[in-house]
């Protein structure tokens, strides 16, 4: 119950629905008690009149038709509140399961790039999906037979105390065997569960691999190499998930079985007191079975509830793996940031903690307000991670990097990254349609301004190609557009944000020359007033900056403007040339 004690502070949240839930649930109890005690007083009055020839029929007649009418009353009235009783439990569990998955939901928005390197996007859906509903279960159902069950045993062993000590003892000593079996079975279970959790969490991984990577499966014809894998995967999970059920499986016979012997308990004892005089009612036996049968329910449902809290406990372990996870990147300034766009690099070293590659070296340089940076250099120089570092996706390791003046990391990290408009070199695109792909960067723009961003970016054009135009509905990650497109929707995005900073990551590469020129040409007035740097292979996308500088293996070994550079030896007028040439021949 360790890991479990994370969420009694949604407990504490929802305290009145809970304390509600507990009241109506003895009051439910209470009503469900009457109909024991009409079953051994309808018994007693049958027996007087069975004994004394005085007793008058007509009057026995009326008190066990009043005694059923008060059974069927008590009765409904006892399932009316046990109603109310889930309402009020149960919704009380849905509300923490709201809770819960928001809090994780959070908790992955604010985790650092470093984490989703090292965690499959499968296991985390798993997590704050299958795992969040086996907490849910202990914080509804569990929670609601537990308090079902004390409640209910609190009541009827002290009604069948106050009615006969003795034989009270007799029908309770099966439980103290009951005890130790769900003890042991629960231990097993916890280990069981928590195998299954982890298992389903590589398969809903290897699925979502496989889904997100079809068009590579089928263009190498590996759908069934890929199926068998599968198949292997399943039929363990299948094992694992048998073994688990088989565990679980023991609880409902062998609570029935109890049940059974403390009737047989009941049925042998109370007859031999009745036999010697210590009962005065065989009616009191009725009682007492009737009891045991009202106990049947909350001692079987012990085995369903352990084995959920078992559940429960594994699988919130795995939540709070990820809850506990203290992220590498916070936002350290909690008052207002103002971000004009001056960007000034200081001796600014960094290295990937997963691979230990070194990115950046000592790299300085500054682009004031205003100003376009270029960087090139061969792949892997440390361009992206430039980029990287001023949207604060990664920490400096040494050196400083300052906004305005002011280190990266005393800003307002959302102010920051609010002001910034970044394009990745991957364009990632979401499950929806076009003119919400663009609205991204920003949900209150009109019609208009999505079209003239579209426009800037070039793509309108292709946009209005479309049979529903800026309502078609892309597939997952863009799949609808081609990789030209999906940039140029990308960079749309970007300028519909109108940031003070603009980021592009080789965001033309699929895009051909002539179009590539349209973009630049839009772009050069557009961000007159903004800071722009741009990532890129191609010297046309380069040439119009007021400053390139060149990277290889993350230091700078070129910097100037491009008649500067194209007139000195080193990578840029190399790189110019075979661009130039390549053009010549096309």
């Amino acid at each position: 119950m360790k890991e479990l004690q994370y969420i009694n502070k949604y407990f504490i949240k929802y305290k009145y629905r809970f304390l509600l839930g507990i009241c109506i649930t003895i009051i439910a109890q209470i009503f469900s008690l009457f109909t024991p005690k009409l079953i051994s007083k309808s018994f007693k009055a049958i027996e007087a009149f069975s004994n004394s020839a005085s007793v008058d029929a007509t009057s026995i007649r009326v008190e066990l038709f009043k005694n059923i009418l008060l059974v069927i009353g008590t009765t409904i009235l006892a399932g009316l509140f046990s109603f109310l009783m889930r309402q009020t439990l149960i919704v009380m569990s849905r509300l923490i399961e709201f809770d819960l998955k928001n809090e994780v939901f959070q908790q992955y928005e604010n985790l650092t790039q470093h984490f989703y390197k090292q965690n499959r996007t499968g296991d985390l859906m798993n997590r704050i999906s299958e795992d969040v509903a086996k907490v849910r279960m202990y914080a509804g159902p569990a929670v609601m037979y537990t308090i079902n069950t004390f409640i209910r045993f609190a009541i009827v062993i002290a009604s069948m105390y106050s009615v006969s000590p003795k034989l009270t003892l007799y029908t309770l000593l099966p439980l103290p065997i009951l005890s130790y079996f769900i003890f042991k079975l629960s231990q097993e279970i916890n280990i069981r569960s928590t195998i299954f959790q982890q298992y389903l969490s590589t398969i809903s991984s290897f699925t979502q691999e496989i889904f997100s990577g079809i068009r590579v499966i089928k263009a190498y014809s590996l759908e069934e190499k890929q199926q068998q894998k599968l198949s292997e995967l399943a039929e363990e999970s299948k094992i694992k998930s048998l073994k688990l059920a088989k565990m679980n499986s023991l609880f409902g016979p062998l609570m029935l079985a109890l049940i059974g012997i403390s009737n047989l308990v009941v049925i042998y004892f109370g007859g031999l007191m009745y036999i010697n005089g210590s009962l005065k009612s065989i009616g009191t036996i009725a009682e007492f079975i009737l009891y045991i049968n009202m106990l049947t329910w909350p001692v079987a449902s012990l085995g369903w509830v352990s084995s959920m809290v078992q559940e429960a406990e594994a699988s919130q372990k795995r939540i709070n793996e990820f809850l506990k996870i203290v992220p590498e990147i916070r936002n350290s300034n909690p008052n207002h940031s103002e971000i004009i766009g001056e960007i000034s690099f200081q001796n600014v070293s960094f290295t990937y903690d997963d691979t230990n590659i070194k990115a950046l070296n000592k790299v300085s340089f500054t682009v004031k307000k205003g100003e376009t940076l270029a960087i090139l250099g061969k792949t892997g120089a440390g361009k992206s991670s430039v980029l990287g570092l001023i949207s604060r996706m990664y920490e400096v390791h040494k050196g400083v990097i300052l906004i305005d003046g002011t280190p990266i990391d005393q800003l307002n990290l959302f102010d920051l990254r609010n002001s910034i408009g970044i394009v990745p070199q991957d364009a990632f695109l979401f499950s929806d349609s076009i003119q919400n792909n663009i609205k991204f960067g920003n949900e209150n723009a009109t019609d208009i301004e999505v079209i003239e961003a579209a426009q800037k970016a070039a793509v309108h054009e292709n946009i209005m190609a479309f049979s529903n135009q800026y309502e078609t509905v892309l597939g997952e990650r863009g799949i609808t557009l081609s990789g030209g497109q999906k940039q140029r929707v990308s960079i749309a995005r970007a300028l519909i944000k109108n940031p003070k900073i603009l980021l592009f990551d080789d965001c033309l590469s699929a895009v051909d020359t002539e179009t590539e020129e349209q973009i630049l040409n839009n772009l050069l007035t557009f961000c007159q007033d903004k800071t722009t740097i741009i990532v890129s292979h191609r010297i046309s996308s380069a040439k119009n900056a007021a400053k390139i500088i060149i990277l290889d293996e993350g230091k700078i070994v070129q910097e100037g403007t491009h008649s500067q550079l194209v007139n000195q030896e080193g990578y840029y007028k190399q790189l110019y040339i075979k661009q130039l040439s390549e053009k010549e021949t096309k």
